[in-house]
């Protein structure tokens, strides 16, 4: 964690772009329980809590429990609502009420345009401050798909959209160890079209030797690539935020 983001504060310097950096103390919806779930609350918000401490980032985790909000909002900026319990009502709520930024992972399972629903539950509990990151479809068997469409339908809530771009090249069903867990080879061109259409930011998992990352080994991108893989998607946003506020003659 700490060689990570010791590279992500040398690239955001470099490159004058705003990182926020999220880590996971548990990753609860693994495939198998053999697998790395990560060292815990307690622990882990320690973790995190460093890397603030030492970096200036601001903080983004995962929750999986109402209960965790209290003690995840004490550290982190951006509470993250997984994309599978997007819909949990009193998950949704409850982070709300901490006050912090709330991102909320697209479900695999729910058109674009359904996602305004729990925005709208982060609403009723008097916060507003909400990212929504678009992941991907489910399509098929055990694969993902991500549709343009989706940013544009995002979008059109008036909330930040983030594509996150990592996950999104994921194989199910494969353990995320064995290379043919992720389309790597993909990554550029889905970043791309994404920046291309209109995203706000770029949710990308990094490591410093991914073929080791305890989770999503095959969808890691390597943290000593990442400042060349980020340069043309920061001239796409550039042109595509140019272009954005240009008139269109009918």
């Amino acid at each position: 964690m700490l060689r990570t983001a010791e590279k992500l504060r040398e690239v955001s310097d470099r490159l004058k772009v705003p990182v926020i950096y999220k880590s996971s103390f548990t990753k609860d919806n693994r495939s198998s329980v053999d697998f790395y779930q990560g060292p815990g609350l307690d622990e882990g918000l320690k973790m995190l809590e460093r890397i603030k401490k030492d970096f200036g980032f601001p903080i983004l985790t995962d929750i999986h429990y109402p209960d965790q909000a209290k003690a995840i909002a004490e550290v982190c900026d951006v509470i993250q609502i997984p994309a599978y319990l997007c819909m949990q009502t009193t998950l949704v709520t409850t982070t709300a009420k901490t006050g912090a930024v709330v991102n909320i992972k697209h479900g695999q399972f729910l058109a674009p345009e359904n996602m305004i629903n729990p925005a709208k539950k982060c609403e009723s509990v008097g916060n507003s401050k909400i990212i929504l990151t678009e992941r991907g479809f489910v399509f098929g068997y055990n694969d993902l798909v991500v549709d343009p469409r989706a940013f544009y339908h995002m979008r059109k809530t008036g909330y930040p959209v983030v594509f996150d771009i990592t996950h999104s090249i994921r194989k199910y069903g494969i353990p995320s160890a064995d290379p043919k867990g992720g389309n790597r080879e993909v990554m550029p061109t889905i970043a791309r079209a994404g920046v291309a259409a209109g995203v706000d930011g770029v949710f990308i998992e990094t490591h410093p030797d991914p073929s080791t990352a305890k989770c999503d080994a095959a969808s890691q991108l390597c943290v000593y690539d990442l400042e060349e893989f980020l340069k043309p998607l920061l001239d796409l946003h550039a042109v595509e935020v140019k272009h954005r506020h240009q008139p269109v003659n009918a």
